[in-house]
């Protein structure tokens, strides 16, 4: 059908013409795509670099008719039937590409999506935003969809379209401030990002996706549209088993991973082993050592790998750097077919600046604060999380649910807690907002954590949520309803510190330091606590946990042994770093291997072997599990030996038909017939010595020992003990 240039572009002023083909109109629906127009139907096709474009008949595959060029920056346009459908045949220099029009399909989001974005309750985000790849209408392609609600236009750019922001730009949702866009014949695989107009018409960087499902390796940044097709998990025993195992009132001992330095392959130009590798060894390593849980160092994709991960800007993508999401998941699955459970870290406090990622996303403050007294943090060089935008709260409630749903994970470990609670967290006088009541809580971020607690518990019951909080505020892990944050668990910052420092220090000076052993006890059941030996207390010039331990090699060694031993019988949940376990030399570097190697030294194989057994009895003890959420299953036997480092505590099961008494001396001095008073007479077993020889001990052991009908220190029995040098014995009673 021939028709004059005019006709096909009646009703389109200049301005919106020039606007289109520069790539800043932002409406382009209003203009390409089929349009009646009086006696005709017209579509317009902007394919800048094409030399022509046909109108297909979808039924035959004939031609109709070939588009005209109505202006020189690469605008073509043709009058067809009207109510046509119809596909696009573009002539380019060197190819020609058939594809369904993406301006023929209609708004794709429905308004109940929209209207729980912008209420921050779309829990299932990532099923509305980001990269889906899709069939409409029976034709197969990739919905693009993305929040920039101060945005002038957005477009979706990729090599599918030469990462030219004119050829792709997108239809705005208003009020919700989301654009999306169909690109039929697009396939799971494909790069992408978005280019950004802001309101002032600037042209940003082009960003990453903030809801993509799965990233380019670093140091790529693109996006990637990440396969629909379901994963075809096999844990459903593992599902199941979830609801009747003891959670919190069980054993919880997690092995600490950063996963790029756990092992390398060092005939492989040292690189880090992906999801598949670490799948065949360090499942069966964790399983084998008698742990719970893997805890991951965070795995969300990130731009610079010395921040392990707690740099984030890739919030619902498991990083390119192991592998792809379905290798990911695959990882989670033999985790749990090994009956492991797998803990995230996850960071919901801040993230970097980087200007591809989520900085000033549509060009203005959108995820983060606009006073940077609020939105910066001086520690990290990052950007604060907006709490108080309804959005960003749902961003990031849908970002853990992605994880703990999706990916089956069985908990997220929440980093960074304190800096979120206080708008004063590591600035000076002057450099903070005060709350509205002029106080220095940051109220946005104490409801954001009881929301996001509470709709975690309601939606994935069995999922466990972890703080790291240093500080003493209350409550964080009393229930969100009763006025807590919600958390399960509650790192207990103060007791790694304070046993650290003591276990540092001389054993002839450890007398004037007795306290700091046994101050823990006194807020132990304030709130439910893990004790964590994690990775930052093994890099920046810290040393190893061997290395902090005084004394020749042998003290060092048999310091470590009782440490860690002490720590297996003190109250609380249990967190092991990587390498602890081998009491690994030298510090923590996130590009090398663990040293391995000394494994083949019989002190540090046998290290191991004692940690494998400590879980072990962690494990099958109930004495050693109730005290851990629960007073009654805690007592000190001995905690006023401040001249002799010598600490003991009685453990109970609930019905407390039986106790384990764990006994530490901190002294490079045995000590024999040493008397302590016990609940019962009887023959009392020695569970577990630190100092036995299979573990590089010196072998002074206790075996079977009776206790006497001997009243001491207000209890019926006592025991005279052989207590190891720099030891802990763990000792049951009869039932």
């Amino acid at each position: 059908m021939d028709i004059e240039r005019s006709d096909l572009l009646a009703g389109i002023g200049q301005d919106a013409i020039a606007a289109l083909t520069q790539g800043r109109h932002g409406d382009p629906f209003a203009i390409l795509g089929m349009h009646r127009h009086g006696m005709f139907t017209i579509v317009r096709v902007l394919m800048p670099g094409a030399d022509a474009v046909d109108i297909i008949d979808t039924a035959s595959g004939n031609i109709l008719t070939t588009c005209q060029l109505v202006n020189p920056a690469g605008l073509f346009a043709a009058a067809v039937a009207s109510k046509l459908d119809y596909c696009l045949q573009i002539r380019w220099p060197d190819a020609v590409q058939l594809t369904e029009d993406p301006y023929s399909f209609g708004p794709l989001l429905g308004e109940l999506d929209l209207h729980l974005i912008s209420e921050g309750t779309h829990y299932n985000l990532s099923r509305a935003l980001g990269a889906i790849a899709m069939e409409i209408d029976g034709i197969a392609g990739v919905r693009f969809a993305v929040w920039a609600p101060n945005a002038q236009r957005v477009s979706v750019v990729g090599d599918f379209n030469s990462w030219d922001g004119r050829r792709n730009p997108m239809r705005l949702r208003a009020p919700a401030g989301v654009w999306e866009i169909f690109i039929p014949r697009l396939t799971p695989g494909e790069r992408y990002k978005f280019e950004i107009i802001d309101a002032n018409g600037n042209c940003l960087p082009q960003k990453a996706d903030p809801v993509a499902r799965a990233s380019e390796a670093a140091p790529s940044t693109a996006s990637i549209v990440a396969s629909s097709t379901p994963f075809r998990w096999s844990d459903d025993a593992w599902l199941h088993s979830r609801r009747s195992r003891k959670g919190l009132e069980g054993a919880i001992s997690v092995y600490e991973v950063h996963v790029g330095s756990w092992l390398r392959n060092l005939q492989d130009g040292n690189r880090s082993f992906d999801w598949i590798e670490l799948s065949q060894r360090l499942v069966p390593y964790a399983r084998d050592m008698g742990f719970t849980h893997i805890e991951l160092l965070p795995i969300m994709e990130y731009p610079f790998g010395g921040s392990w991960g707690y740099q984030p800007l890739g919030l619902f993508a498991p990083t390119g750097r192991y592998g792809t999401p379905e290798d990911f998941a695959y990882f989670v699955d033999r985790c749990h077919e090994a009956g492991l459970g797998v803990i995230l870290d996850w960071v919901p406090a801040h993230f970097p600046t980087d200007v591809w990622g989520l900085a000033r996303f549509d060009g203005s403050a959108l995820y983060e604060h606009e006073d940077p007294k609020e939105g910066f943090h001086g520690d990290w060089n990052t950007l604060i999380y907006n709490l108080g935008r309804n959005e960003v709260k749902g961003f990031l409630i849908a970002s853990a649910l992605e994880w703990l749903e999706r990916y089956h994970v069985d908990g997220l470990r929440v980093d960074a807690v304190a800096s979120m609670l206080y708008r004063d967290y590591s600035r000076n006088e002057g450099e903070w907002v005060p709350n509205q009541y002029g106080g220095r809580e940051n109220l946005e971020a104490v409801e954001f954590l009881k929301h996001l607690n509470s709709i975690i518990h309601q939606r994935c019951p069995h999922a466990l949520m972890i703080a790291e909080e240093s500080t003493a505020w209350p409550g964080v892990t009393k229930p969100a309803e009763q006025g807590g944050l919600g958390f399960d668990i509650k790192w207990n910052m103060g007791w790694m510190h304070d046993s650290l420092t003591y276990m540092s220090k001389d054993p002839l000076y450890r007398r004037h330091h007795h306290d700091m052993m046994t101050f823990g006890m006194i807020y132990a059941y304030s709130e439910r606590f893990m004790l964590p030996l994690s990775h930052d207390e093994v890099v920046h010039g810290k040393g190893s946990l061997l290395t902090k331990m005084p004394g020749d090699n042998w003290q060092k060694f048999a310091n470590l042994r009782a440490y860690l031993a002490f720590m297996w019988g003190y109250p609380g949940k249990k967190l092991l770093f990587m390498g602890g376990e081998i009491a690994q030399p030298g510090e923590w570097q996130h590009d090398q291997s663990v040293t391995w190697d000394v494994l083949d030294q019989p002190r540090h194989a046998r290290m191991q072997r004692l940690v494998r057994d400590l879980n072990g009895i962690y494990g099958r003890e109930e004495a050693l599990q109730f005290g851990d959420l629960h007073s009654q299953g805690f007592e000190w036997a001995v905690v006023d030996d401040a001249a002799n480092s010598v600490f003991a505590m009685l453990r109970f099961p609930q019905d407390r038909s039986y106790s384990v008494l764990v006994v530490s001396n901190f002294t490079p001095v045995p000590r024999y017939d040493y008397r302590i008073g016990v609940p019962t007479e009887g023959i009392w077993i020695e569970e577990f010595n630190s100092d036995a020889h299979e573990y590089g001990g010196s072998g002074l052991v206790n075996g079977a020992i009776p206790a006497a009908l001997s009243s001491l220190n207000g209890r019926p029995a006592s025991l005279s003990l052989r207590l190891p040098p720099l030891s802990t014995i763990f000792i049951k009673s009869p039932r």
